[in-house]
């Protein structure tokens, strides 16, 4: 009598397998934090050796200056390319690459900010502000708002991989696409309105809660139709 022999639930080893990547992206991405946490130590040594405080001085217009400000902003763009490469050779399709690149994003993004409390004790708190990002101006905000776009990105990446394993990956249309790129820009806006007046003593009232609020949400809901599309 012949036993049939037993199928393997190819989902489950899917599964599994995402999993295991999933966990060396995150030990990768947190490495990753750190050494931005560590240029950032030496940054601000060199730059605010009596403390990296908002409105910020006008740091320089000299040809040092604008030598070092380029190669900040060469860095920042190799990093972006960085995490775009680890998402690329993480995942095997779309979706998967996309789900990576908001992973190592996101926790980056994160424990920058971890080993910055760890390295300098900073910040004090979550609303302390903080330079986002120099391209293709300067961006600012209270700690809080990158952070919650963090979170919010690594709960998209897991509901993306968890649906790939099992063959049901979360549809997006170019609509789609272009919508949530759109929720993408108006976040990027309200960052850099206080970012253009970071050397002025009211520049907190140039960043409006409301406009990050309207681009989160609109992205959230894009997520969200997407995904009740998909099923």
């Amino acid at each position: 009598m012949c036993v049939p022999e037993k199928v393997p639930d190819t989902s489950t080893e899917s599964l599994k397998t995402t999993f295991k990547i999933f966990l060396i992206v995150v030990v990768f991405s947190i490495a990753f934090g750190y050494i931005e946490a560590a240029v950032v130590v030496y940054l601000r040594q060199i730059f605010h050796p009596d403390g990296f405080i908002f409105p910020m001085t006008v740091l320089g217009t000299g040809p040092l200056f604008k030598r070092f400000l380029l190669t900040e902003i060469g860095r920042e763009a190799a990093t972006i390319i960085l995490i775009f490469t680890g998402a690329w050779l993480s995942g095997h399709n779309r979706h998967q690459r996309v789900a990576y690149f908001m992973i190592i994003f996101a926790i980056w993004d994160i424990f920058y900010y971890v080993w910055l409390k760890v390295l300098l004790d900073w910040p004090a708190s979550i609303m302390d502000w903080d330079i986002l990002f120099l391209i293709p101006v300067t961006w600012a905000s209270p700690v809080l708002y990158p952070v919650l776009i963090s979170i919010t990105l690594i709960v998209f990446a897991i509901v993306i991989l968890y649906r790939c394993s099992y063959g049901r990956p979360v549809r997006a249309t170019l609509p789609d696409w272009l919508a949530f790129s759109a929720a993408g820009l108006i976040v990027v806006v309200s960052f850099c309105l206080p970012g253009l007046h970071i050397t002025e003593q009211d520049f907190a009232s140039y960043f409006y809660p409301s406009l990050f609020a309207a681009g989160y949400l609109f992205g959230l809901v894009i997520f969200l139709k997407c995904l009740l599309k998909s099923k």
